[in-house]
């Protein structure tokens, strides 16, 4: 089994419609969307959700209004003022602004207060018409995203296991950060999705460096690469300095936005160039990781 996790230095440079269009073309995979802070493959592969599940990222504090006895020493050591007083003269704990550090239960006379599991998100296994596909729903202000990143992967793979798929293709979060490390961990091939702009062709260098740290084997695809083609010829360049090979170099096209308004993956609305470049992609990509 290969996985294959489709990454950016930033947002917005087409993963997502790369990944769909992957989703129609592999037949034996399993996708994930690993962008759990803001999901959106699942508006191009219309999914059916089959099984769903809560995900806790972490513990917050609680207290039992029995044990209470209003001495309020926790609301002198709260840093972050999750803990107010009430009108029964005891205390009240606001979810939102606790931060789990767990200072108030070490410092409660009466042991009222506790660390409890927090529910952060939900994640979902689901059917579609090209194949399984696992995703989740980080709840807006929590944490640990990476965390849930790697559950869902680690859902998926089991999938593919049970089905004997061959591939686990993973449309990942941008930049560099925890979310991306849980991402790229364990991947045979990171595809970097790149355009032609001064901040593309800069993040696009370091998450290639987040990539080689961790021993991965990289790959970049160019969108939107008629843009300008000064900078696109400046990011082939730097990607010839270093060994990367370059597996596409995808037109700007209006039918990508006109299948996004559609909701359909690119490779599903009738001949274009887009979608005829990433059928050569993923030739090129079944090379790499043979």
């Amino acid at each position: 089994m290969k996985q294959i996790a489709i990454i950016s230095g930033k947002g917005g440079t087409g993963k997502t419609v790369i990944s769909a269009a992957l989703a129609t073309l592999v037949e034996d995979k399993v996708m994930v969307d690993g962008d759990v802070d803001a999901a959106n493959l699942y508006l191009l592969l219309n999914p059916e959700i089959q099984q769903e599940g809560f995900y806790s990222g972490g513990k917050k504090a609680s207290v039992d209004l029995d044990r209470c006895t209003g001495c309020r020493i926790c609301l002198g050591v709260c840093r972050f003022s999750a803990i107010e007083p009430a009108e029964d003269g005891k205390i009240r704990i606001d979810p939102i602004s606790c931060e789990g550090c767990g200072v108030c239960t070490h410092l409660c006379p009466t042991g009222a207060i506790t660390m409890e599991k927090n529910i952060a998100g939900r994640w979902f296994i689901s059917s579609t018409k090209y194949g399984p596909f696992v995703h989740a729903r980080l709840t807006a202000g929590e944490e640990n995203s990476g965390k849930l990143v790697s559950e869902i992967r680690q859902k998926a793979k089991q999938i593919a296991e049970n089905n004997g798929l061959n591939y686990v293709i993973i449309d990942g979060p941008p930049g560099i950060g925890c979310p991306v490390i849980a991402a790229l961990s364990g991947v045979n091939l990171a595809l970097i999705v790149t355009e032609p702009t001064l901040s593309g062709s800069h993040d696009m260098e370091r998450v290639i460096q987040v990539a080689r740290h961790f021993g991965i084997k990289v790959a970049c695809a160019l969108n939107k690469f008629d843009l300008n083609v000064k900078i696109s010829a400046e990011v082939e360049k730097w990607c010839q300095a270093n060994s990367v090979p370059v597996v596409a170099r995808i037109p700007f096209s209006e039918a990508v936005v006109h299948s996004v308004v559609n909701g359909k993956p690119i490779t599903k609305t009738g001949d274009n160039a887009v979608a005829i470049e990433i059928k050569r992609m993923w030739a090129k990509i079944l090379e790499l990781i043979s």
